[in-house]
C-alpha cells in the first residue's frame, strides 16, 4: 500500500508521549512532506531553473557562442582568477560542443529541467515514486564523483558536490525509512 498510513498512525496517544509531540500531531496530522524534503525539492527547482537559463543562453547566442564563451571565460578569469577554473573550462568545452548540435542540446537540457521539476513536485507532494526517483538519481552519480575526485587533482568544488549529494541521499533515505517505504 503506497503512501498509506502505518497501523500505528491511528493509535490513541499514551501517557508516554510528550505534550509537544501530541500538539504537533494534532496541529498537522497528515503533513505533506518534511522540511528537509522540501529543501531537496527547492534544490531540484533551482537546478531546473538553472538548466532553463542555460537553454535561453544557448538559444540566444548559438550563432556566436564561441565569441561569447571566450569573453565570459576571460572575464571570469580576470575577476576570480583560478577560482572554479576547471569548472569554467569544462562548461566552455561543453557549450562549444553544444553549439555544433545546439538543437539536440536544447532538447536534452529541457528534458533534464522537466525531470528536475517533476521530481521537485513529487517530493513536495510527498509521492513515493519521487523518493525512489530522487535517491536512485543521486546514488548512481556518487561512484562517478568519487572516481573523479580520486583520479583528478583535488578540487573543493567536486568535494562539495559529493558531500551535497551524499547529504541529499541521506535525507531522502531517512524520510523513506520514516515513512516505511524501505
Amino acid at each position: 500500500m503506497v503512501n498509506s498510513p502505518r497501523q500505528d498512525d491511528n493509535l490513541l496517544p499514551s501517557s508516554k508521549d510528550s505534550q509537544s509531540q501530541l500538539q504537533r500531531q494534532q496541529a498537522n496530522p497528515r503533513s505533506t512532506s518534511s522540511e528537509s524534503i522540501k529543501a531537496v525539492a527547492i534544490y531540484e527547482v533551482v537546478k531546473g531553473v538553472g538548466s532553463l537559463i542555460g537553454v535561453g543562453a544557448l538559444w540566444w547566442w548559438h550563432t556566436n557562442l564561441d565569441h561569447w564563451l571566450t569573453m565570459a571565460a576571460t572575464s571570469w578569469q580576470q575577476r576570480f582568477g583560478q577560482f572554479l577554473a576547471p569548472q569554467v573550462e569544462s562548461a566552455v568545452h561543453i557549450a562549444q560542443e553544444a553549439s555544433k548540435n545546439w538543437a539536440v542540446f536544447l532538447l536534452l537540457i529541457v528534458g533534464y529541467a522537466v525531470l528536475r521539476f517533476v521530481e521537485a513536485y513529487g517530493l513536495w507532494q510527498d509521492r513515493t515514486w519521487a523518493y525512489w526517483f530522487g535517491v536512485l538519481g543521486y546514488v548512481i552519480f556518487i561512484p562517478i564523483e568519487v572516481y573523479y575526485l580520486i583520479v583528478s587533482p583535488f578540487d573543493w568544488f567536486k568535494l562539495g558536490i559529493l558531500i551535497l549529494n551524499l547529504l541529499i541521499v541521506f535525507v531522502v533515505y531517512r524520510n523513506m525509512k520514516r515513512k516505511g517505504l524501505i
